[in-house]
């Protein structure tokens, strides 16, 4: 191969994994987190809930985040904090919330 079919090779890699699902939903986790209104309940901060007994969620830990959200959503977290949750959730898919995970694990706690 000649040196010009290699360099744009590895740019068109390049380009491909940065247009990858995933790159995309990790940078429209900001976004995400408005328009699926958890900023309604746990505040543009996401430390700043509207009633005292939700939580502040801003720089929670991914992991921890993500299988909140994934059982929320199955109905293996039930209690009466998830009751709100639950009907958003239905709304929300599991690359969605990976995004939002991310998301909210960078704000600043």
């Amino acid at each position: 191969m000649t040196h010009s079919v290699i360099k744009t090779a590895a740019a068109t890699t390049a380009l491909l994994l940065a247009l990858s699902p995933a790159a995309v939903l990790s940078a429209d986790g900001e976004k995400l987190y408005q328009t699926k209104t958890c900023s309604t309940c746990h505040g543009k901060d996401g430390k700043s809930p509207i009633m005292p007994m939700y939580p502040n969620i801003a720089g929670q830990n991914q992991a921890y985040t993500l299988q909140q959200l994934k059982d929320i959503k199955s109905g293996a977290r039930n209690n009466g904090q998830t009751a709100a949750m639950k009907g958003v959730m239905g709304l929300v898919s599991d690359d969605e919330m990976k995004s939002l995970s991310e998301y909210i694990a960078t704000m600043t706690p």
